[in-house]
């Protein structure tokens, strides 16, 4: 059974064995004094929880807030039954806390829900719709920068496992802190998130361990920047050094729009200091794809295939984003094409890694090339951690215990695990504020979230960038605000209810590309017509 904490009127396990209750006492003990919650302090009903009895309710009285926390509830520890079965003996059982608020963290604290060895997941900060969802208990009000603070938590309530969500805090070191407090952490430590906090440290190690990527050069004088652009001439792709929210890479298809990029970044300092260095990269024609591989510092083992859509606009055009829909499996990496990427990339950094002395420990996200003439992959760049949207599409996909993968890559024990997938595919289509990825408006209502889930039993809402207003509708708080996920036994059904339940959603202020997967889709019905 798998613990997790929700909004319910009814007892807590009624009829069901107590003694694991007993055994975790302390951990329900905590809540009674705990304040970070977003609604109030816990009080922990006692009365009948002595040795042979059964834990009452948890229960809170909810008051009036600004942001619509207004009724009263009883917020229990409930029992879940995993469709993957119990976990044996030998397994060891955990608490995680999942750090980020995202729409990556909620398809994360979802897929550990369902791990059959996960007693309980927390998510700092979280946000409304991972909350109201059940997939796990949100603490609000814990910084997440601050690392005493997280260790602390951790530390007070038994965590036995650190996810780290976003690139951030990676990059900050947050994995360093952890790791040296003696908390098992999945996520790289900052020296080797630089592979995504600096795209020149990932180009230089490109070049020493003869991974296949684009040609490249580094500038932070402008003028010089631009007399290479204009000796190798456009199209040419302009990138910022360091972290950008997913918007320091502009792909110039003239001379004049990879100038304007080169000042925007060295002049102008539209990316502050993640600007002041550029890379000036050799223009790739192909096809885009997703490559994911857990690793555990010495070994790494490939997950299913997924790809995303990065433009804004249908057809992929307009500017990039942090990305507007996602699909896995991914038709365009082949079996034999996942086997070269691994060979031919993954695995030279995983080593090259090492032997810089920065051993990776978390997920590595290759964003790749597929290049129309040789239709062999290159490095376009690579990110620590899980892809958004593509983690939404990975998780609901995923049948193994999720939260023992992630303790085996912690403990370098990845060598022989295997992942199970469900078959078929799953689609998600990403919901964003008008006027995203430039200037949006936050505030505006979305209303029928719970119709959109009722389309198909494989559909699941993923919140990205949600609140409450004053009369608990939810809110768009953010640019990306909800991923409408669906399964099916193909890519078209998965399609088909993905954006059947998108229809059901009613929001104004957002919109959606109508068109994610079409290159796959077309791809089945060449295949189809072949055939």
């Amino acid at each position: 059974m798998a613990c997790i904490f929700s909004q319910s009127f009814v007892p807590v396990c009624n009829g069901v064995n107590t003694e694991f209750f007993h055994s975790h006492t302390h951990l329900f003990r905590k809540f009674s004094n705990f304040s970070c919650f977003r609604a109030g302090p816990l009080i922990w009903d006692s009365a009948n929880s002595g040795h042979g009895g059964s834990f009452a309710r948890l229960r809170r009285s909810w008051t009036a807030t600004g942001d619509g926390y207004r009724q009263s509830g009883f917020p229990v520890f409930h029992c879940v039954a995993s469709s993957n079965g119990a976990p044996s003996a030998s397994v060891e059982r955990l608490s995680v806390l999942v750090i980020g608020g995202g729409g990556r963290e909620h398809a994360l604290c979802y897929a550990l829900k369902r791990s059959p060895s996960c007693d309980a997941v927390f998510c700092a900060p979280g946000n409304v719709g991972i909350s109201n969802s059940g997939d796990a208990t949100c603490i609000e009000d814990l910084d997440v920068s601050d690392s005493s603070s997280v260790i602390d938590f951790c530390r007070n309530w038994g965590i036995g496992m650190v996810v780290v969500g976003p690139e951030a805090p990676l990059v900050a070191g947050l994995s360093n802190d952890l790791v040296k407090a003696g908390i098992l952490t999945f996520g790289p430590s900052s020296e080797a998130a630089a592979l995504e906090g600096s795209k020149d440290f990932m180009k230089r190690l490109c070049d020493k361990y003869a991974i296949p990527t684009a040609k490249y050069q580094t500038f932070t004088d402008a003028l010089a920047a631009k007399a290479y652009i204009a000796e190798q001439g456009a199209p040419i792709v302009v990138k910022a050094d360091g972290l950008a929210a997913g918007k320091g890479v502009i792909v110039a298809m003239t001379l004049e729009e990879a100038y304007e990029a080169v000042d925007s970044m060295l002049v102008k300092n539209v990316f502050g200091s993640a600007g002041c260095r550029v890379i000036i990269e050799e223009y790739l024609e192909g096809e885009e794809a997703s490559f994911f591989a857990l690793v555990d510092g010495e070994n790494a083992i490939p997950l299913e295939s997924a790809q995303d859509h990065k433009r804004v606009g249908d057809g992929d055009t307009g500017p990039n984003t942090g990305g507007m829909g996602a699909y896995s499996p991914a038709p365009i990496l082949t079996k034999e094409l996942q086997s070269v990427v691994m060979n031919s990339i993954i695995l030279p950094t995983v080593k090259g890694m090492a032997a810089e002395g920065c051993k990776f420990v978390g997920v590595l996200y290759a964003g790749l090339m597929i290049e129309r003439k040789s239709g062999l992959p290159k490095l376009i760049e690579y990110n620590v951690r899980f892809g958004d949207p593509e983690c939404q599409v990975l998780m609901v996909r995923l049948e193994s215990d999720l939260a023992q993968v992630l303790l085996a890559a912690c403990k370098g024990k990845l060598s022989g695990v295997s992942l199970n997938w469900s078959p078929g595919s799953a689609m998600v289509v990403v919901m964003a504020s008008n006027g995203y990825p430039g200037s949006y408006k936050k505030g505006t209502v979305i209303l029928n979230l719970e119709e959109a889930e009722q389309v198909a039993p494989t559909v699941k809402v993923f919140h990205a960038g949600t609140t409450l207003d004053s009369d608990g509708n939810y809110i768009a708080s953010g640019g990306r605000v909800l991923g409408i996920t669906a399964k099916g036994v193909d890519l078209e059904e998965a399609r088909d209810r993905a954006y059947l339940a998108v229809e059901q959603v009613n929001w104004p202020g957002g919109f959606y590309r109508r068109d994610i997967g079409w290159r796959a889709l077309r791809t089945q019905k060449q295949h189809a017509t072949e055939g």
